[in-house]
């Protein structure tokens, strides 16, 4: 059965599982997740500008990638880069080559919307992610740190 999984583009009858991942990936409000892929759906989402999903069967889903077209990327001279905003497959999905297959997706549409690049990042403290990104051919282009201080 695993090898049948589609990668296809998001749509609205994926709200549920689509945000399930979401919450999965990142932990918090669930109803967030769905505000956000309703305004994604809507065409309201500035942050996200095109959704793959892989597809189990059954309505349900193991993974997405979420794209943006940032004006600026590490290591990137463009000044407009497809950008992996969220990546995702499920925990009994992974080392299985689905994540790659959404790469890919995202590769393909990148391309044939005139991009060169696809930038992406992943936490330090994340070396499962980082060693995803380099096992589909993302080169490591820096490493930083980021500060903040409340004023006032």
């Amino acid at each position: 059965m695993f090898h049948k999984m589609n990668v296809r583009q998001a749509n609205p009858s994926d709200k549920n599982e689509w945000g399930r991942m979401r919450n999965s990936l990142w932990p918090g409000s669930l109803q967030e997740h769905l505000d956000d892929i309703d305004k994604y759906v809507s065409n309201a989402m500035i942050d996200i500008v095109e959704v793959f999903v892989l597809e189990r069967g059954n309505r349900a889903l193991g993974g997405f990638i979420e794209l943006n077209v940032r004006n600026y990327a590490e290591g990137s001279q463009s000044t407009r880069v497809p950008y992996v905003e969220g990546w995702y497959v499920d925990s009994d999905l992974r080392g299985r080559g689905y994540g790659k297959r959404l790469v890919q997706a995202a590769e393909r549409w990148a391309i044939e919307n005139g991009f060169d690049e696809l930038a992406s990042d992943a936490e330090l403290a994340n070396p499962d992610g980082i060693a995803a990104h380099q096992a589909v051919g993302f080169e490591e282009v820096g490493r930083i740190v980021c500060f903040i201080k409340k004023l006032g």
